[in-house]
């Protein structure tokens, strides 16, 4: 099965890695129109575009300045060890298994504004640009567009590699709207992980996003061959709901008392 997750807004490129390896990314073409585009707007701009404060738009202009090719351990860092977020507690990366890491480079991918698909130990230089921005390009007025099949076709070339027809959508709404699920030439499965609240079990974002960070971690440890597996998953209290689940939407209940 092929796993596909969020980015995070926070990034983290001083913590020691627990690995040399890295590889490039795949399409670093396409990163660089973004980058140009980027680069032609003040930081003015980019504060009304991404809708975020003078100081991160002078961050991230600076960012999209300094951006450059080749990547090299000296100026970028591997995806899975660069996002820094609830759904990368949940993952908690550093701490997996070299067997585990080989794992998630052929098993996990993460989905990217910037760089439309990444492998965990794709080397990345530091940026802010989210899915739903909308930017206009030569390709269309937002990402959505600007990405166009080339997401979709990139996972369908990841499954073929290794030979599986299941997708397990652990990524957000507004990531996993880049991917078109018609094309795709797999059966798409969602956790959902619902945390009880006054006597009512929810989706509570936090929680959420750990969960999936969590569930992506399971998968990478134990490798499972089945959809049916998944339900196995237990971690922070998290136990499978048979009646709430359907074929293809597993849902997870978290009892009050185990939050």
């Amino acid at each position: 099965m092929l796993v596909v997750i969020s980015p995070a807004k926070n990034l983290d490129y001083d913590s020691p890695l627990p690995t040399e390896q890295h590889s490039q990314p795949r399409m670093l073409e396409r990163a660089q129109e973004l980058v140009d585009r980027c680069q032609a707007l003040s930081p003015q701009e980019l504060s009304q575009l991404m809708k975020i404060s003078d100081k991160l738009a002078g961050l991230n202009a600076a960012r999209f300045a300094e951006w450059h090719t080749p990547f090299s351990p000296d100026n970028a860092r591997p995806a899975i060890y660069a996002f820094d977020g609830d759904v990368y507690s949940g993952l908690a990366a550093e701490k997996l298994s070299e067997d585990a890491i080989a794992y998630a480079q052929e098993h996990l991918r993460i989905l990217s504004g910037l760089y439309g698909v990444l492998r965990p130990l794709d080397l990345m230089q530091p940026y802010r640009l989210e899915m739903g921005t909308k930017l206009d390009t030569a390709r269309g007025h937002n990402l959505y567009e600007f990405w166009r099949d080339e997401i979709t076709d990139m996972l369908n070339e990841d499954l073929a590699a290794i030979d599986s027809d299941v997708v397990v959508n652990l990524a957000s709404q507004e990531y996993f709207s880049s991917v078109q699920p018609k094309r795709l030439n797999a059966r798409v499965v969602t956790p959902v992980f619902k945390d009880e609240k006054n006597g009512q079990f929810k989706v509570i974002s936090f929680w959420a996003k750990k969960a999936r960070g969590m569930m992506a971690r399971f998968i990478m440890n134990e490798q499972p061959t089945t959809v049916s597996d998944l339900r196995q998953f237990n971690a922070a209290g998290y136990r499978f709901n048979a009646d709430e689940s359907s074929e293809n939407e597993l849902v997870f209940y978290r009892a009050e008392r185990d939050q």
